[in-house]
C-alpha cells in the first residue's frame, strides 16, 4: 500500500479532512459520517436526520461502495446506534407515522430487515400512501391518456366533443356564411374512439433507476405504470435497474406488489437496462422510451451514450427524466444529460403533476421541448460529445 492510499484510508477512517478526496470518496466518507461522525468528546454519535441523506439514499450509498457482507455489519450498527432497528420491531409506532413517498422509499429500501411481526403493518403503510397517489392521480392520468390517444385518429363522423374545429373550419371555409358571418360545416373532422389492433397500440416503457438518490422517482414511476396500464390503446411496461434489471411488467396490476418488487440501492448499470428495453421493443415508430435516471453510469457510459442514440435513430420517441418527484432541482451527471439532449432527446425533471401531461404531449408526437417550455420547464441544453 502506497502512501496516498495510506492517507485517503486515514481521512475515510477519521472523517475529517476531504480536501484531498475526489468525488467518489467524498460521498463514501459522507455515507460513514452520517452513522460514525465523530463527536468533540471524542464518542462517536450518528444521524440520518433530515439534515443528512435519507435512509433510502444512504442504505444505496453503503451498498455501492462496500460488499454484501460488510453492508450487513454497517446496517446492523444503524439500527442500534440510530435505534432504527427499535423503529422497525414497533409496527404500533409503524403505524402512527405520517405515510407518505419518502417513508414508503424507506420501507422498500429497509424491507428485507424488517421483522415478520411488523411486515403486514409495513404493507398497510405502503397501501396507504399507493391509495392516496391513486385517488390524486389516476382519474387524471387516464382522462388527459385516453384524450390524448382518441386525438391520434381522426373521422368524419365525431362526437361533438371529439370535433376537431380548427381543421373542420379549414376544411370548411368554401362555405362561409356572408349574411350569418359564420361557416356552415358540411364535413366534420374530428377523433376516432375505436379500439386499436395491437400493432396500432402506443407502447410505453418506462425504465427507471432504483438506486438509492433515485427513492422517490421510484415510487411515483410505479404508480403511473400501474394507472397507465389499466388504459386502453396502450401498452406499457415498467423495467427497474440497478446493476441489474428487473421487469416489473407483470405485476402492474397491483402497485404495492410493484413496489415491493423493487430493491432501492446499489450501483447503476443504464447501459444493461436499456440493452433490455431494446430487446422488448417491436415496434419503435410507435414507442415512447422513458429513461428517468440521474444519468450517473456505473457501466460502460459510451456504449450507454451509443445505445441512446441507436434507439433514438431507430424511431423510438425518447424522453429522459432526471427525477419524477415533488422535490426541487435533482443532482444529476452533466455531460451525459449534454450528450443526450443534443441528439434531440428532451431531458429534464419533472414533478408528478405534470407527468400526465408530458405522456399526452408525448403520445400525440408534440414537439416536448415546446411542451416544457410551455410549462416553464428547464430543459437540458444539448452538447456534442
Amino acid at each position: 500500500m502506497n502512501e496516498q492510499q495510506r492517507l485517503r484510508r486515514w481521512h475515510l477512517a477519521l472523517g475529517d479532512d476531504e480536501s484531498d478526496l475526489d468525488e467518489r470518496d467524498r460521498r463514501l466518507s459522507a455515507a460513514l459520517s452520517a452513522l460514525y461522525n465523530p463527536t468533540q468528546s471524542g464518542k462517536r454519535a450518528g444521524s440520518l436526520s433530515a439534515s443528512s441523506p435519507r435512509v433510502a439514499r444512504w442504505l444505496g450509498d453503503i451498498r455501492e461502495f462496500f460488499p454484501t457482507s460488510l453492508v450487513q455489519i454497517i446496517q446492523k450498527d444503524a439500527f442500534e446506534r440510530l435505534n432504527l432497528k427499535a423503529l422497525m420491531l414497533e409496527p404500533e409506532f409503524l403505524a402512527t407515522l405520517e405515510a407518505d413517498v419518502h417513508l414508503v422509499a424507506d420501507l422498500i429500501s429497509l424491507r428485507s430487515a424488517i421483522p415478520e411481526k411488523t411486515r403486514e403493518t409495513a404493507r398497510m403503510v405502503v397501501q396507504k400512501v399507493v391509495d392516496d397517489l391513486l385517488r390524486r392521480l389516476q382519474h387524471r392520468t387516464q382522462e388527459t391518456l385516453r384524450g390524448a390517444l382518441n386525438r391520434a385518429r381522426r373521422t368524419r363522423r365525431p362526437r361533438h366533443r371529439d370535433i376537431d374545429w380548427g381543421k373542420t373550419i379549414g376544411a370548411n371555409l368554401r362555405h362561409y356564411q356572408q349574411e350569418q358571418q359564420t361557416v356552415v360545416p358540411e364535413t366534420l373532422i374530428g377523433y376516432s374512439r375505436s379500439t386499436r389492433t395491437q400493432a396500432m397500440l402506443e407502447h410505453v416503457v418506462l425504465c427507471v433507476d432504483q438506486s438509492g438518490s433515485m427513492a422517490s422517482s421510484v415510487v411515483y414511476s410505479s404508480i403511473f405504470a400501474a394507472v397507465m396500464a389499466s388504459v386502453p390503446g396502450m401498452s406499457t411496461k415498467l423495467i427497474c435497474f440497478d446493476t441489474s434489471v428487473v421487469d416489473l411488467t407483470e405485476e402492474l396490476r397491483d402497485p404495492v406488489e410493484v413496489l415491493f418488487g423493487v430493491q432501492l440501492g446499489g450501483g447503476t448499470d443504464i447501459n444493461a437496462a436499456l440493452a433490455y428495453c431494446e430487446q422488448k421493443i417491436e415496434h419503435p415508430a410507435k414507442t415512447h422510451l422513458v429513461l428517468i435516471t440521474d444519468l450517473f453510469e456505473g457501466g460502460n457510459a459510451k456504449a450507454m451514450i451509443a445505445r441512446v442514440a441507436a434507439l433514438k435513430q431507430s424511431g423510438v420517441n425518447v424522453i429522459v427524466l432526471l427525477a419524477l418527484s415533488d422535490e426541487g432541482h435533482p443532482g444529476y451527471d452533466a455531460r451525459h444529460a449534454e450528450q443526450i439532449a443534443a441528439m434531440g432527446c428532451p431531458v429534464f425533471a419533472c414533478t408528478p403533476d405534470k407527468f400526465p401531461d408530458l405522456m399526452a404531449a408525448a403520445l400525440m408526437r408534440h414537439d416536448i421541448h415546446q411542451w416544457a417550455a410551455s410549462q416553464e420547464i428547464a430543459v437540458v441544453r444539448g452538447q456534442a460529445q
